[in-house]
């Protein structure tokens, strides 16, 4: 028994040794980049938290992470009610709605939110020619506004789907209990159907906050010089002053960022299970 044990073990060990080589080794590297190069010691993290660039890129990246996690859990949260409680058909269809952005790249995506955010691009055309709600058009892109819409469009998946798989196993006789006893619907939403959502709530808010960190593509294009992110800083101390220390360094902020949001979820689901 035990031979056969330590046999079906070694059936781990190709996806061990793809973890070492594509995962432990390069993050080692980028460790060790960012108290080696160019000189050791931890100046790069020092110039990284006193530098006000940098900490504006930091700060930038942190609240438009959150922005936009906020915005998908306002958005996705309804869709994904609708579709629990959707007949089997027009589930399907919403999910392939869902799906549907998946098969094409983000990079097209982002273009096509250029095109409609401009001044003179469709949504404004809207509002002021077809609608009337204003006179001039508002500026939608090169700002905060663009990488917000553009980012949620993208996230949006991410949201919606864990909280699919949560909210399709609710009891549906909770909620009409609570409201046999006297709960009105906004009572109820908030003491029966709220917490019961809340695992996939926060799994779908993790899944939007750590790809938001680091997202490059969407606020390099739609964004202004006042919205860089950690991964643009990545690119440019990179391709433009070839300053890998400090890459190094920013990536690593970026992962810690990323494991420290692993963390806090992951007790919010333990100390709920409880």
């Amino acid at each position: 028994m035990n031979e056969g044990r330590d046999a079906r073990g070694w059936l781990v060990a190709p996806a061990v040794l793809f973890l070492a080589i594509f995962f432990l080794y390069p993050v080692g590297v980028l460790l060790l980049l960012s108290i080696t190069s160019p000189q050791t010691g931890l100046q790069n993290f020092a110039t990284l938290f006193s530098v006000p660039v940098y900490l504006k890129a930091l700060w930038n990246t942190v609240i438009i992470s959150g922005l936009v996690t906020v915005l998908c859990a306002l958005f996705g949260f309804p869709v994904a009610y609708t579709m629990a409680h959707a007949t089997p058909r027009v589930r399907r269809l919403l999910i392939f709605v869902v799906l549907v952005p998946f098969w094409s790249s983000i990079l097209v995506r982002t273009f096509a939110w250029m095109v409609l955010l401009q001044k003179t691009g469709l949504i404004n055309k809207m509002l002021m020619t077809y609608l009337g709600i204003i006179e001039t058009p508002l500026t939608l892109i090169y700002n905060r506004a663009g990488v917000l819409i553009g980012m949620t469009h993208v996230l949006l998946p991410f949201m919606i789907l864990p909280l699919l798989a949560v909210l399709s196993r609710i009891d549906p006789s909770l909620s009409s209990a609570a409201a046999s006893l006297g709960a009105p619907p906004a009572r109820n939403f908030i003491r029966v159907y709220l917490p019961l959502s809340l695992p996939g709530l926060l799994s779908g808010s993790l899944l939007v906050f750590v790809v938001g960190l680091g997202y490059y593509i969407t606020p390099a294009l739609l964004g202004g010089p006042g919205e860089v992110m950690i991964a643009q800083l990545i690119e440019m101390q990179v391709a433009d002053f070839g300053n890998w220390g400090l890459a190094a360094a920013l990536s690593v902020v970026l992962l810690v960022g990323t494991g420290t949001a692993f963390m806090f979820v992951n007790r919010s689901l333990l100390a709920g299970a409880r």
